[in-house]
This record gives structure tokens, sequence and C-alpha cells, in this order.
């Protein structure tokens, strides 16, 4: 059966293959959503074992929104250094220089993003600007001066789109509320909570989950997803998803491809019972 929509499992994602003579010291570097499954924007699953870097770089045709969930480290972004562990959120514009360093000695680094409106690693006019040395990590750590570097256990809950997201808590880390034209949200879907059918003919959405297990849908196709799963939804493309755990939340990370807010994304829901 061929479905409207796209889910799959990082198990599922082959390794890329990528350069560490254009800084790419990434233990493990995944493409699990691609301009090839019609999707505007690419993501990215990445593993940084300890000590393992993604060098000084930038994107001149996209700005990058990641979400660091698991491990410790220390970000640059320019001339500007910050700590990030689980639950940080970032947006670096694009043109701006920036870098990712696992300074844990025994725990990986987890992070996902997103190359908002490239389809692929080339599409973002990626380019290498040298590598973080000691001077780079030994400079203080007062916060970013560009772009957005959040937690999101600092974020308000916020109530809008209560009519589509049932029994659930919703964050809004990243949108324009902080300058970005595109928005990162988190939902946690408690028990029998759901994502009623619904469509967006603003915005495309890659959900992520972090945690729980569930079932998303699209027409007559769904498919179990748990943590480590992918689904991209199309523009204007009716979908759903359930939290079936009767004591397990279903926690996922959604970002909207043309649309700074949940108000922006202008949820409409559908009857399907008709």
């Amino acid at each position: 059966m061929s479905s409207p929509i796209t889910i799959t499992h990082i198990s599922k994602i082959k390794i890329e293959r990528m350069e560490k003579k254009d800084g790419w010291a990434i233990s493990e570097f995944r493409l699990p959503i691609t301009g090839n499954d019609g999707s505007a924007t690419a993501v990215f699953h990445s593993i940084f074992r300890p000590g393992s870097t993604h060098a000084k770089h930038l994107h001149k045709n996209c700005d990058e929104i990641a979400v660091y969930l698991k491990g410790h480290g220390v970000v640059g972004q320019s001339n500007s250094r910050a700590e990030v562990t689980n639950g940080n959120c970032r947006l670096m514009p694009r043109g701006t220089e920036h870098f990712f360093y696992n300074e844990t000695k025994e725990e990986d680094a987890e992070v996902i993003g997103f190359y908002v409106g490239a389809q692929s690693v080339p599409e973002t006019g990626y380019k290498f600007c040298g590598h973080a040395d000691a001077k780079d990590l030994e400079m203080p750590r007062k916060g970013l001066n560009e772009g957005v570097l959040v937690q999101l256990e600092e974020c308000n809950k916020t109530s809008e789109a209560n009519n589509i997201y049932i029994n659930a808590d919703l964050r809004v880390p990243i949108g324009t509320h902080n300058g970005s034209e595109n928005a990162l949200i988190f939902a946690s879907f408690k028990p029998g909570g759901e994502l009623i059918p619904n469509r967006s003919d603003n915005c495309e959405q890659i959900y992520y989950v972090t945690s729980g297990n569930g079932v998303a849908g699209s027409g007559d196709y769904q498919l179990a997803v748990s943590k480590g799963s992918f689904v991209f939804i199309p523009k204007g493309t009716v979908h759903w998803l359930k939290n079936e755990s009767s004591s397990m939340k279903l926690e996922i990370y959604n970002v909207l491809t043309g649309a700074g807010s949940i108000t922006e994304a202008n949820y409409i829901p559908i009857d399907t019972t008709q």
C-alpha cells in the first residue's frame, strides 16, 4: 500500500560516508528524511562518541534547527560559546559559522537536526571553516550571540491547538516569537492522548519520536512508531497520531517548514467518520 506520508525508523537508515577533511568528525551521521521523500527539508540524526566533533562550518543557503537529545557538549556560534545538554534546542541562521564538540568522557551525544528548506546536504551550501581547537573550547561559555539557544523545560506550555492535540502538553521552543520563520514544537501526549485527524495547507511537518509508543497514519495507512521514528507529512495531507499506551507518555518534536507558529500552521480538523 502506498502512503501519503513517510514513516521510517533510524535503525533502518544507513550511515552516510562523510569526509573528515571537510570537518565531519562525527561517529554516525544519517539522513532519514530528504528531498527523495518529497520533503523540502532534509533531516539528520547524529551520534557523537566521546571527544568527537563537527568542526566549524556554515550553511549559506538555509537555517538549521537542532535538538540535543543526549550527552553534554560545547557549541560555538561565530565568536560565542555555550554548553548544551539534553533538551537544548538551537537555531543556527544561514551563513553563520558554528560547531559542536562532545566533551563527555564516557557518554555518546545524540543530536537531530533539520536543514530547513534544503533537500540535501549539498543544497544547504555547506562550507568547512576550520577545526575547533583548544582555544575555541576554552573560551568563556556565556551564551550565543547569534541565532537561538533555549532549554525546552524553560519554555512555557501553550494552549494553542488544544482542539487538535488532545490530552497533550505543548511547548514551542523555536518560532516567530524568537525570530524563526519556521517552528519547532514539542508535544507530550499523556496515555490515550492523540493528534486528531487534521491537515495544514501552510506547512510541511516532520515528527521525531523521543519516547513512548504509538501509531501514526493517513487515510487507510498506519504504522507503529516508537523512539527513533521519523514521520514526514506533506503540506495539505490529512494525518493523525495516537498514544496507545495506558501508562507511558508519547513525546515528539515537530518541525513546521513554512510556518513560524501553531497559529500560522492553521491546523484544520478533519471528520473522518463521514
